[in-house]
């Protein structure tokens, strides 16, 4: 059964986490080059294997006794708030153009290009302590898939427009702040529990 709640909270802190990251704009610099839908084809099926992969990690983390998991994921939130604080405007990373404009081409172009650059990133991290937080492997991978699939999806299509009516540095502080805030509750029922 997949729940609303853990869905909407983990689409809401993957997405405003996403959003400021360098793949978006990455995105966007394909979808302006290629076709969208088969760069988004691409990029979407890149996102839904390391998703699948850090809801693997985090289920593995379930077996460890919960004030451990409490304190292991409160300092990695921890830790991501502090990252995303400290990482004022990521360089954008050149992007190799294709030789031709097919849908294997452009769309194996996007895949390759998050699957390498997406790898560790931060938003895996958050996945995967999400889904040792909730133990609802389900719901946190519909939720994080969901959220990076909307921000390619904006980074493709839109990504200027938003970029232009919303700050960076305010979606980053955003960010932060719920990853703060959920530290400090996973490290409190650490102690507590």
């Amino acid at each position: 059964m997949i729940s609303i709640t853990v869905t909407a909270l983990v689409f809401g802190v993957v997405f405003l986490a996403e959003l400021p990251d360098k793949t978006a704009l990455a995105g966007l610099v394909l979808g302006t080059r290629y076709r969208a839908s088969y760069v988004f084809a691409g990029v979407a099926a890149a996102f839904a294997l390391h998703v699948a992969l850090a809801v693997a990690a985090g289920s593995v983390l379930t077996l460890l006794p919960q004030q451990v998991v409490h304190a292991v994921t409160g300092v990695l939130f921890l830790g991501g708030a502090a990252m995303l604080l400290r990482n004022k405007g990521e360089d954008e990373e050149e992007i190799r153009k294709p030789e031709d404009q097919s849908f294997w081409k452009v769309a194996g172009a996007g895949f390759m290009l998050i699957l390498v650059a997406e790898f560790g990133d931060l938003t895996q991290i958050m996945t995967a302590n999400l889904a040792a937080r909730y133990d609802d492997p389900l719901s946190v991978g519909l939720g994080a898939v969901l959220a990076l699939w909307a921000v390619a999806g904006l980074g493709i299509v839109g990504g200027r427009a938003l970029m232009r009516r919303v700050p960076l540095g305010l979606i980053t502080k955003i960010a932060a702040l719920l990853m703060l805030g959920l530290g400090v509750w996973s490290l409190w029922e650490a102690v507590a529990g």
